[in-house]
């Protein structure tokens, strides 16, 4: 679980997060959407250390995260994964090694050690024989699955995911879904997804979080999304005149998307 309590976060004079407090629980998929500008890419960046918060605190589990020393610090990302919007597979390396790299920075691990979890990896993602391979060679849903892989090498108890589903055919798409939903709940992992995408919110949200010009303005899961009269929240989801018209006909026969 991680509870962040009145997080705020300020460049210069302009504040672009105001005091959020939430909590995301293991085991589900957690999301955080917005519009652009909402305050999504800062939230996960101060979630993972990558950005201090102006102010507020952030708990993984009863660990106070900004009260960590170097020392403290290093271990707690030993249970961090982190899946990125691009992959950010190391070009130069071969699928094997990329999956390996978190064994290899953080971990005393024998060489047979390492190379049976990083198959159990990839084997888990479904690319089993592509240890070889280099990313260049793979396609973009590959990719991503070989990102998912590598994420999950450690063992992670929080599992972080900046817009997964990105530049994927909805297919493809859907099978990434698919596949964060099975680890994190095979492994109850806390799971946050920063994401844009429509068909995961509809389809994965457990916990839905929406910021607005920075702040928390609705919260629940997607059989609420629907029902929901919250404006901020149905101008987002349903910006397409056609998805307006599709909400209403479900609401007026009763039933749900």
């Amino acid at each position: 679980m991680i509870r962040i309590e009145n997080i705020r976060k300020s460049f210069g004079d302009v504040e672009v997060l105001k005091g959020v407090s939430t909590t995301f629980e293991p085991g589900k998929s957690n999301l955080i959407i917005g519009k652009s500008g909402a305050g999504k890419t800062v939230m996960l960046k101060i979630l993972v250390g990558l950005l201090r918060p102006t102010s507020g605190n952030i708990w993984y589990g009863d660990i106070n995260f900004g009260e960590l020393d170097k020392k403290q610090l290093r271990a707690l990302r030993m249970d961090v994964g982190m899946l990125f919007q691009g992959s950010a597979l190391f070009d130069s390396m071969t699928v094997e090694e990329n999956v390996r790299f978190p064994l290899d920075m953080f971990t005393n691990k024998t060489a047979k050690e390492k190379l049976d979890r990083v198959n159990y990896c990839l084997e888990r993602v479904n690319l089993e024989g592509v240890n070889d391979k280099f990313p260049s060679e793979t396609s973009g849903g590959m990719q991503k699955r070989i990102g998912i892989a590598r994420s999950i090498v450690l063992e992670p108890k929080y599992l972080f995911c900046d817009e997964p589903n990105s530049g994927l055919d909805p297919t493809t798409a859907l099978l990434i879904d698919e596949l964060i939903v099975d680890i994190t709940k095979e492994n109850n992992i806390t799971t946050i997804i920063n994401t844009h995408d429509m068909n995961s919110v509809m389809e994965i949200g457990d916990n839905i979080v929406l910021l607005h010009h920075g702040e928390l303005v609705w919260q629940g899961n997607k059989d609420e999304v629907v029902e929901s009269d919250n404006s901020v929240l149905q101008d987002f989801i349903f910006a397409s005149p056609f998805l307006q018209r599709l909400r209403k006909a479900a609401l007026a026969g009763g039933g749900k998307l």
